[in-house]
């Protein structure tokens, strides 16, 4: 490349001083043919000239030679300064990234420093948690082997968890021979003897025994739970609402729940179609805060056995399902020339009390519901599938005894209910509402109205009906709640007529109902006593209930509650109304006031 550039410079320069030369020589030349004769003899010779020009192209030459020197020791300089710089670049560049590595190792220096510190002082405080820890840890157990709350055994946790002992009364305006548990329908009207004379019992018998037992297996937790109390009646216990065998068993499950959200529970409890206050979760149930432990008219339960499975989703809605033990309570109305079966006494062999009945049960209540926590409330739905089934004699009538065409008859009841619980002012006030309705249901509603009815040819035709209950509850202050419910059991008229006067079925207008009112003596004792051991009966006075009401006001203080576990008092004011079907003598009415006391201790 150099020579190249050499050689250009050369041919370059050589042809301007060539024009140069041969410009001067032409003007010469013209100017000397114009003047020769003139000045002949003052020009130079061409030999003269030539070695003029030879003279002066040797001049040239040196200097084009030096001029080549000076690029050629230009071009040896600038290619020595180009290697001085692109050394100095090689210098620059190492020590950057020398400088860079520095850099680099001073942060990832700093950085250790950091972590080091921040570990030291991780350790510091860890060390500080952990002996706040074993400190926390050894009171705890100093006062778990002191004051245990529960029990330890193989891996299993035991509490007395819902264990109270109560000292309980009651005062009815019209008696009717019970405890504190209060039959609804069994408030007399005027016409008996016991509607005139109150009533004041007292009892411990609500006191309950509970024990709960946890532990975990796996990725499963298992649960046992019991549950009884003393109110029941060896002669009349049953499978009709609350499987009351003496001692009275209230609830007696074992269940298994797993991380993924699902609860399968078997054993006796609430019915799933009642109310919980946490998704569908078993001991969450919202029993309405009364003394008596019939609870409230309106309320839709059942304690007996069932076979139940729930599934979570993200704790916010629930889904389950559950099969229950049936029972028919009773034929309402009736009026049928016919005979039909559908249950007996209970038998003794079976273990069955002889002194109440027992329905030919088809198959279990099906019961599915669905619960929602939106995050504000509590909301619920659920159905309830029932089978009744009987068996019907049509030629058994009157003093005939033939069974010819007899046969079975099954129908299909059920029907569907919400519940709903608000925080109309968090933590301070609480609204709640409850119904049920659809066919054959009465056995779930709170008054256990008659469930079916007969039709004229002896089979059973569901009743329809239902139940509500509406329940405010005021959260005055961390000790005292104060309550107020309203509730109705309600069966509907279900007659069919049969001409002349004559009618089948529930509410029938043929039913007497003129001597409700009217008080007729009880039966004299024996020989001449006017003692009596039993109260009258209004003559003339078989209606079918339409309704049972009740409103309730009552408040709960808690005198005591912490570590040593909770004292209560409470009281319970109640009244009554009970509305029946019109028939010959019109449609009457019974009502009751009833103040119920609570005294309670409940284990910690």
């Amino acid at each position: 490349m150099k020579a190249w550039w050499s050689g250009v410079f050369i041919i370059a320069f050589s042809a301007v001083t060539l024009a140069q030369s041969a410009e001067p020589a032409q003007h010469t030349a013209k100017n000397s043919r114009t003047t020769h004769r003139a000045r002949k003899t003052d020009e130079p010779s061409l030999a003269e000239q030539m070695k003029e020009l030879r003279e002066q192209l040797a001049t040239q030459q040196q200097q084009i030679q030096q001029l080549q020197n000076q690029l050629a020791t230009r071009d040896q300089q600038i290619q020595q300064a180009l290697q001085v710089a692109n050394e100095a670049n090689s210098r620059a560049s190492a020590a950057d990234q020398r400088a860079s590595e520095a850099q680099s190792t001073g942060s990832d220096a700093k950085t250790q420093v950091e972590a080091l510190n921040t570990s030291v002082s991780d350790v510091k405080s860890s060390n500080q948690t952990l002996a706040m820890t074993v400190e926390s840890t050894q009171k705890q157990v100093a006062a778990t082997t002191q004051e245990p709350t529960s029990i330890r055994f193989k891996g299993i946790t035991i509490s007395p968890t819902g264990s109270f002992i109560a000292a309980e009364t009651v005062w009815r305006q019209r008696g009717i021979g019970a405890d504190i548990d209060t039959q609804f329908t069994g408030i007399p009207f005027s016409g008996a003897s016991n509607a005139h004379l109150s009533e004041f019992n007292a009892t411990g018998r609500q006191s309950r025994l509970a024990l709960l037992g946890e532990g975990k297996i796996g990725s499963y937790i298992a649960r046992a739970y019991y549950e009884a109390d003393w109110l029941s009646a060896g002669t009349t216990s049953n499978d009709n609402q609350s499987n009351s065998y003496t001692m009275r068993q209230r609830q007696l499950f074992g269940q298994i729940a797993t991380d993924s959200g699902w609860t399968f529970t078997g054993g006796q409890m609430w019915s799933l179609a009642t109310e919980t206050l946490h998704g569908l979760d078993n001991r969450t149930e919202a029993l309405p805060q009364t003394i008596d432990p019939q609870y409230h008219v309106g309320f839709t339960w059942e304690r007996q056995y069932g076979a139940r499975i729930v599934k979570s989703f993200d704790k916010k809605l629930w889904l389950g399902a559950a099969l229950e033990e049936p029972q028919t309570l009773n034929v309402g109305g009736g009026g049928i020339a016919n005979t039909v079966v559908f249950q007996q006494t209970g038998n003794l062999a079976g273990v069955y009390n002889n002194q109440a009945n027992y329905s030919y049960n088809l198959a279990p209540d099906v019961i599915g519901k669905v619960a929602f926590e939106p995050g504000w409330g509590h909301y619920e739905l659920f159905g309830i599938a029932r089978f009744f089934r009987d068996r019907v004699y049509p030629n058994a009538t009157g003093t005939s005894n033939s069974a010819a065409g007899a046969f079975n008859d099954t129908r299909t009841g059920g029907g569907l209910g919400a519940n709903l619980r608000m925080p109309v002012v968090p933590q301070k006030l609480d609204f709640a509402f409850h119904i049920l309705a659809g066919d054959g249901v009465g056995r779930y509603g709170d008054s256990t109205l008659a469930d079916v009815t007969l039709r004229p040819d002896g089979t059973f035709a569901p009743i329809r009906g239902g139940s509500s209950l509406t329940s405010l509850e005021f959260h005055a202050t961390p000790r005292l709640d104060v309550v107020a419910y309203y509730g109705i059991d309600y069966d509907q008229r279900q007659i069919y007529d049969l001409g002349g006067g004559k009618f089948v079925g529930y509410g029938r207008p043929t039913l007497a109902t003129s001597g409700c009112d009217v008080e007729v003596a009880p039966a004299a004792g024996a020989g001449n006593s006017v003692l009596s051991s039993s109260t009258s009966t209004p003559a003339s006075c078989s209606p079918d209930i339409r309704d049972m009401q009740e409103a309730t006001l009552g408040y709960w203080f808690d005198i005591y509650r912490g570590s040593r576990g909770r004292l209560r008092q409470a009281v319970q004011y109640s009244h009554f109304m009970k509305d029946t079907w019109r028939g010959t003598g019109g449609s009457p009415q019974a009502d009751d006031n009833m103040v119920w006391t609570s005294f309670r201790y409940y284990l910690p």
